[in-house]
């Protein structure tokens, strides 16, 4: 079983069902240890006073909130519990949104929701209630000293909190300068929409994840393994060239799309899967990075 991350009750109106949540995900990406350039000795972590450098024991550490005259105000964990057992102890659902109103743009971090014993009833209720009504739960929930809006998502196999940004996290777009909405004011012509459209629908598949792979991990491996093998611990590696893509003023979208929908018809990611990625149709000039990378 997995490690239980938190323990408390999943209530909306006057229901309340005991849970427990569950991590989502996992890290699955390079693990790179830092060292010394020049002596490769390992380079940790410390906590350390930062008017003495003096290091300090993690069991030594409080937290605390600092005052407008620069004093502080120290509270422990139990009195951060006690401040509000409710919330630190709940996911509160106070309203349901059609699943589709959820910009993506504020989903965070996804955890399982699982029934405790005696919420398994309740909890298959809603479960089968929101994907009925193509609902999500908005709800409140407090997670490692912090609160956070969440959202309750159901799936036909279990029941998902995914924590969400708050609305002041989220910034706007209009600080950027886009194309105004619709055809005309970006000059768009009807029959390069409808190849757009065209294209696309006929790269359409079903979503499945596991046929996407992390490339860049992948090589980075490969390389740390050909240079063990070699006996290299340590090299300065010659500069990889830096592509930067050319601006034109005028593209032929129309022939460009041509161009796409005579493809082989297979997807970009299978394309990538299979090693043969087309080149990309802008031209582009190499540059040199300055800086040497160390490895």
């Amino acid at each position: 079983m997995p490690r239980v991350l938190w323990k408390g009750a999943l209530s909306f109106g006057l229901l309340h069902a005991p849970i427990s949540l569950y991590p989502a995900t996992r890290q699955d990406e390079i693990d790179f240890d830092w060292l010394q350039r020049d002596t490769l000795e390992p380079v940790g972590y410390k906590r350390v006073v930062k008017k003495t450098g003096e290091e300090v024991d993690k069991d030594e550490v409080v937290r605390a909130v600092k005052q407008k005259d620069g004093s502080y105000v120290v509270l422990s964990d139990e009195e951060i519990q006690a401040a509000n057992v409710k919330s630190t102890h709940s996911v509160e659902i106070l309203s349901f949104v059609d699943a589709r109103e959820l910009p993506f743009v504020y989903f965070e971090t996804p955890y399982f929701v699982a029934p405790a014993e005696g919420g398994e009833k309740l909890y298959a209720l809603l479960r089968e209630a929101l994907l009925e009504t193509r609902k999500v739960g908005i709800a409140l929930v407090v997670l490692h000293n912090k609160q956070h809006l969440a959202a309750v998502i159901p799936t036909p196999q279990a029941i998902y909190l995914n924590t969400l940004r708050w609305a002041t996290e989220v910034k706007s777009p209009e600080q950027l300068q886009l194309p105004e909405e619709g055809l005309k004011a970006a000059a768009i012509k009807q029959k390069e929409l409808n190849m757009a459209v065209q294209l696309i629908e006929s790269m359409a598949e079903q979503w499945d994840p596991a046929q996407f792979k992390d490339t860049f991990r992948d090589d980075i491996m490969a390389l740390v393994k050909k240079k063990a093998e070699e006996g290299k611990a340590k090299t300065i590696t010659t500069p990889v060239p830096e592509i930067v893509v050319e601006e034109t003023e005028e593209v032929d979208l129309v022939e460009l799309l041509k161009r796409s929908l005579q493809g082989t018809g297979r997807t970009p990611a299978r394309r990538a899967a299979a090693g043969k990625m087309p080149p990309p149709q802008r031209t582009a000039r190499p540059r040199s990075r300055s800086a040497k990378t160390a490895h």
